[in-house]
């Protein structure tokens, strides 16, 4: 008999599953079991509106044709192929396509799996190049607190929230973090860049005074922090760190996880914000979450200082078995086609205003302390529950699945980033459900 994925299974236990309370979620399951567009049907046959991209990532909307499609014929023309000594066309291609829409200077794509591969990647190719350029001295990377990048060790060291950190001992030594710039005093209810917190940038000029430049090889940040509350970067705040670390010969990492392939309104936040990286972590809407597909876009001075030696060798010692993928390949190459086509960075550009209005007419509901926003992605901070912090907002997150919509929440924040084919009254229904939600919470 032919499985029904409709139904739930009748035993949950096996699946130990990622960032999710797990006891709370098998006593009573939130099973999705399709997609399309911008809903979820549940296996209870609901439609739930998506106002998260699913995790960040379906930029494009569910179960698009031309990715569909494009995964189809590429797994029945080349499954798979080697990325070490051999190439495959699709890969290529889609390292072109990416840096035609990267920022001026970005010129170069290496592949990974996801946002923390990526990260992880970046890291390292920090730190080898500077010792191929004989400055092997620097090995210390800077992150910043309430940072994000990902769950592996060089991820969870550079990265700044407490909880992702505190299990896992250690961690990589030579680490050093800036001040996160959450100011609620100052900057709360700001819609889009905040006026107050460019000058935190400055601490990271006391760390070097402090550990000296010469051993310090990259500073790693989210251009606008995303997994932590959505916290968007204080005017001129990341000018400084661009010029801090030029003057030091340091590398500037953004993670745009997150804030790639349109989120802000355009291809990515370096170009939303007007300041280049040496580096770029992505993932996500690379291939709009449907295939694991991640990379970290690099400038021709990185990548130009390893191209050096004999031609037969090895530059880098590093890569997965998965890197540049034929199928993820496809799938981001349909991916990039399909934004382009459907004009959807300028339509978030275009919806941002709308979107932004729609979310502070949340402003003196019961419990919200603060709202910030930039391009197709907002905040609404709630304030604990004395003694027991995350549970409003948990509480928040079940009553919107029940009323039909999908949002995330971390600490005691709900943040969401609709798929970028969001229309108006979709923005209507999202933000006006969970105004009732709202409504309604101890």
């Amino acid at each position: 008999m032919a499985l029904d994925r409709k139904q739930t299974p009748n035993d949950l236990n096996a699946f130990w599953m990622p960032f999710t309370a797990n006891r709370q979620f098998k006593k009573i399951p939130r099973m999705f079991v399709a997609a399309k567009d911008m809903h979820y049907t549940t296996a209870d046959g609901r439609q739930v509106l998506d106002g998260t991209a699913g995790l960040w990532c379906c930029n494009a909307g569910h179960c698009r044709p031309k990715i569909t499609e494009a995964i189809q014929k590429q797994a029945a023309e080349l499954d798979y192929a080697p990325a070490f000594q051999m190439g495959h066309p699709a890969a290529f291609e889609l390292a072109n396509r990416v840096i035609e829409i990267a920022p001026k200077g970005i010129e170069h794509v290496f592949y990974t799996n996801s946002g923390s591969e990526s990260v992880e990647t970046a890291l390292k190719i920090a730190i080898a190049y500077h010792r191929a350029r004989g400055e092997g001295t620097r090995t210390r990377l800077i992150g910043r607190e309430r940072g994000y990048h990902g769950v592996n060790f060089g991820g969870i060291s550079v990265g700044g929230i407490v909880n992702n950190r505190k299990f896992f001992g250690t961690l990589l030594a030579g680490v050093d973090h800036l001040p996160h710039t959450h100011l609620p005093a100052q900057n709360a209810f700001t819609r889009g860049q905040p006026e107050h917190g460019a000058n935190l940038a400055d601490d990271l000029e006391r760390i070097v005074a402090l550990h000296g430049a010469e051993t310090i090889a990259a500073v790693i940040v989210e251009p606008m922090a995303g997994s932590t509350g959505v916290l968007m970067p204080p005017k001129g705040y990341l000018e400084k760190l661009r010029a801090i670390t030029s003057k030091h010969g340091i590398l500037l990492i953004f993670d745009e996880v997150i804030t790639g392939f349109g989120r802000l309104g355009s291809a990515f936040a370096a170009q939303h914000y007007g300041v280049v990286p040496d580096m770029m972590t992505t993932a996500k809407g690379l291939t709009n979450g449907v295939i694991p597909m991640g990379a970290v876009l690099t400038s021709a001075a990185v990548h130009d200082a390893f191209m050096q030696g004999p031609e037969h060798m090895i530059e880098l010692f590093h890569g997965y078995t998965y890197s540049g993928n034929p199928i993820a390949s496809a799938a981001g190459i349909a991916t990039l086609e399909t934004y382009k086509e459907e004009g959807l960075f300028e339509r978030a550009a275009e919806l941002a205003p709308y979107w932004e209005d729609a979310l502070h007419s949340l402003k003196g509901l019961p419990h919200v302390i603060d709202i910030r926003n930039s391009g197709l992605i907002g905040a609404v901070e709630l304030e604990p529950i004395a003694g027991e912090p995350t549970k409003r907002a948990f509480a928040a997150f079940l009553a919107a699945y029940d009323k039909g919509i999908l949002i995330r929440t971390t600490g005691d924040i709900i943040a969401m980033s609709p798929p970028l084919i969001i229309s108006k009254g979709q923005i209507d229904e999202l933000i006006g459900t969970l105004g009732d939600v709202l409504k309604t919470l101890a």
